[in-house]
């Protein structure tokens, strides 16, 4: 490499998240990357890593940073961006080694960028299997590994006039759901063609160019699995069990790490993944448990979110974040990672339960409470005035509690959240 250059890993980003702020970033800086970030949301960014820099967190220092405006969703300017960045006559310029993102949203343009410069990177066509929920349940049903019963609607059509939804095969009740969407943003179950009608039409409202999809409703207690590979092994970090609220809406309201990934499902949920092409970076996959089968929900190639991936680094004792970006720069895995197996968490996520503006909450705090660590952070501030979502939107704030004895964490949860208070005036 020529002197004066240095290693430039290229980011797309959405809006800030804590992912990104806390993890990946930190990690770039401890692996001595300069980061350009492309955002349609920079001023957004400039503002939370201003923040970031003035209330020193333990996530470390961020790297050298160019935050750049870029149309992300659309993968030629992601490309173009890139090109003229690298080719400025008379700058210096930087080795770009890595295209990376954590969004949802962006894998597809990220992994057709890497593609293009011939760097590391997921391929596309996993990354768009798993993002549309539709080629998902199409995949999975191809590859022989499971069916779930679905059917596609594009924007406008009604489902009366649908083959599959006009009969009377419909498996009701029915989870209807943006088919690209993410957070539990719009999903719903359904009882019956009315509600589905009605329901259909709301969401239409919000979303009119949005396709969406009707699936079969899995019953059962909801599991995730957390992955990382390198495109020749796939490791498994851990699973959680998730608690969610009541139907008709599917929100996260806690999470609790498994002592152990449980077994046959997980050995079920990697064949699936495998079957999706799934196997490089990391990805977090929702499951329910029926039985001896593991019926998947959704795959997010990405690593798990909402803090759940910043404990876990912690809670394993590994460099999980630098972990992934090292696959993206084309390093393996290492054949063992080394991680911890003693450590248990609960994430609480404390949830609105109405509209209105909230007035009273804690601050912010870090405590021991017989054995386990108390991490209570807010997510909305006092005076802010919201509806109610439905989604993790409605998040007021998230405790992570962590040890090595699940009943201490319990018991210490229930303290904290006995002893504070949380108020929403109309």
């Amino acid at each position: 490499m020529p002197a004066g250059t240095a290693t430039r890993l290229h980011l797309l980003a959405l809006n800030p998240t804590d992912s990104v702020t806390e993890g990946f970033l930190p990690a770039a800086a401890r692996l001595g990357l300069a980061v350009t970030l492309l955002t349609d949301q920079p001023d957004a960014h400039r503002r939370a890593y201003d923040r970031y820099d003035r209330h020193a967190s333990a996530g470390g220092a961020l790297p050298e940073l160019d935050i750049a405006h870029c149309d992300v969703r659309d993968f030629r300017e992601v490309i173009g961006r890139i090109s003229a960045d690298t080719a400025k006559a008379g700058a210096r310029v930087d080795r770009t080694a890595a295209i990376f993102t954590n969004s949802d949203h962006l894998q597809v343009q990220a992994a057709l960028a890497a593609d293009y410069f011939g760097l590391p990177g997921k391929d596309w066509r996993a990354a768009l299997r798993t993002k549309n929920k539709a080629e998902l349940r199409r995949s999975l049903a191809a590859a022989g590994v499971d069916t779930v019963w679905c059917a596609e609607l594009a924007p406008g059509q009604d489902p009366a006039d649908h083959p599959r939804l006009a009969g009377p095969g419909v498996p009701y009740p029915c989870v209807l759901k943006p088919r690209e969407g993410v957070a539990s943003e719009d999903v719903v179950l359904v009882a019956d063609a009315r509600e589905l009608a009605e329901r259909v039409r709301e969401i239409r409202a919000r979303r009119p160019e949005a396709y969406l999809v009707v699936e079969e409703f899995l019953d059962g207690p909801l599991q995730t699995l957390e992955t990382i590979g390198d495109g020749r092994a796939l490791h498994t970090l851990a699973a959680f069990r998730t608690g969610i609220s009541p139907p008709p809406y599917f929100v996260e309201e806690r999470l609790e790490l498994l002592p152990a990934p449980p077994e046959p499902h997980t050995g079920q949920v990697l064949d699936q993944l495998r079957a999706l092409g799934v196997g490089f970076g990391a990805c977090h996959t929702e499951y329910v448990v029926q039985g001896d089968r593991a019926r998947i929900i959704e795959v997010n190639y990405r690593a798990i979110g909402d803090q759940c991936d910043l404990v876990l680094a912690e809670l394993l004792a590994i460099p999980l974040f630098e972990h992934i970006l090292r696959t993206h720069l084309g390093a393996p895995l290492p054949a063992d990672l080394g991680a911890r197996t003693d450590g248990r968490v609960r994430m609480e996520y404390v949830m609105a339960d109405r509209a209105g503006r909230l007035t009273d909450a804690p601050a912010a705090s870090v405590g021991d409470r017989d054995g386990v660590r108390l991490d209570y952070r807010p997510l909305r501030e006092i005076g802010e005035e919201h509806p109610l979502y439905g989604t993790n939107r409605d998040f007021l704030g998230v405790l992570r509690a962590t040890g090595t004895d699940q009943r201490r964490i319990d018991q210490a949860v229930a303290g904290f959240l006995a002893a504070n208070e949380w108020v929403i005036a109309p």
